[in-house]
Formats: structure tokens, sequence, C-alpha cells
């Protein structure tokens, strides 16, 4: 068996007795503290340091109760980011390309700027490092995240908000990169109320056409 995460093995844990369809309140409230404990304890202690039990003291609960639930650290680590995302993540439907491109690089700069999963960047770049399976889950989170910007960019350029021959992945890294430069190499984070800023700069507006009824640019 590949030694890769599968993506079952991350997917959040429901009820699957017959004909259940909800999951008890109870159960559910154990899981979002154990959650929250998890990411706390992997930004404060790293990736190396972080085990189960650590996790089940910040928590309170007993150890056996998280592998009911999590069958190891990583499946654990990797439902608290998906579930922390889930509850995160800005409206990107409503609005222009634009609008909806400056909404989600202010909402990675605000998270990188002071979040708990903020503190967790640093140990989850150590620990994918030396960990196959963590590199893994690492890459596809990040791809995933990544794309929904990316989708954003493409149908900008598609209806002429922005250059029609933009490379939208690459756009992508370069606005993702300057956020993420400024939280792991500079003195001082990416200000978030600078994404309109950024995004000007990275896609400039689409240069007007011939014969669209707008004003030529100069040349």
């Amino acid at each position: 068996m590949s030694p890769g995460l599968r993506q079952a093995e991350v997917a959040p844990i429901t009820n699957t007795e017959p004909g259940a369809s909800t999951v008890d309140p109870r159960i559910e409230r154990t899981r979002l503290v154990v959650r929250q404990a998890t990411l706390d304890e992997l930004g404060e202690v790293g990736y190396g340091s972080f085990t189960i039990e650590s996790v089940a003291a910040r928590a309170g609960v007993g150890k056996s109760t998280i592998y009911r639930h999590w069958r190891d650290k990583l499946a654990l680590i990797a439902d608290a980011f998906e579930t922390s995302h889930e509850v995160m993540v800005p409206d990107s439907e409503t609005g222009t390309a634009r609008e909806r491109t400056e909404r989600l690089v202010r909402h990675v700069a605000e998270v990188v700027v002071d979040s708990a999963f903020s503190r967790c960047i640093p140990a989850l770049i150590e620990g994918a490092a030396r960990d196959p399976r963590l590199r893994e889950f690492h890459h596809r989170y990040s791809a995933e995240r990544r794309q929904s910007l990316i989708d954003v960019i493409e149908e900008g350029a598609a209806g002429g908000e922005f250059p029609a021959d933009v490379d939208a992945e690459l756009a992508a890294l370069a606005l993702l990169g300057v956020v993420f430069y400024g939280r792991l190499m500079a003195a001082e984070p990416f200000e978030p109320a600078r994404a309109r800023e950024l995004v000007n700069a990275v896609l400039p507006p689409a240069p007007r056409r011939e014969g669209d009824g707008r004003e030529q640019p100069a040349l």
C-alpha cells in the first residue's frame, strides 16, 4: 500500500450508524474542542513534538476519545485544517471577479497575520520536509485552497476584467506568494488592507480594445 495519505483518511468523521443522519451535539462539541486543541498544540510545539497525548491533555479529554474519531495524529491534523477552512472561507460567489479576487487575498492575509492556522505554518513546513504523508496532505490542501483563487482569475480573464492572456495559476502564486513571504521571511506581515493594491499590481485592468466604445490606453 502506498504510504501516501488517502482522502478517506482525512475526511471529517460522521455518524455511520444505520439510519443516523445527525451527529450527537455532545460529540460534535468534543470534536470542535479537540480540533482547536490540535491547531493550538501544533502551532506551539511543532510537528515533531506533537502527540495525541498532548492534544488530549490540552482538550481535557481521554486519549481513547481521540482515537475513536481519528486514526492517528496526521488524520487529526488534516481534519482540523479542513474543518477550520470550511468555517473561515469567505464568499467567492458574489461581486465582480476583481472584487472576489481582492476578497480572497484579503482573507488569506488576515488569516496569516494572526490565527491558529498562521502559527501552524512553520510546523507544517518543517514536518512536511520529514514526513511524506504530511507533505502529501500539505501540498494537496494548499492546491485545493489555491484553486478557488485560480478559478476566479480565469473567470475575470474570460470576462474582460483581467488581461485575456493572463496565466491564472501563476498570478495566484504571485498574489499568495507576497502574503506568505511577509509571514515567513519579512519583518512585518503583509497588511490585509493592501489587498486591492496587490491585486492591481499583479492583475492590471485588461487593455481596452478598439471598437468596444471605450477609450484606448495611451501607448
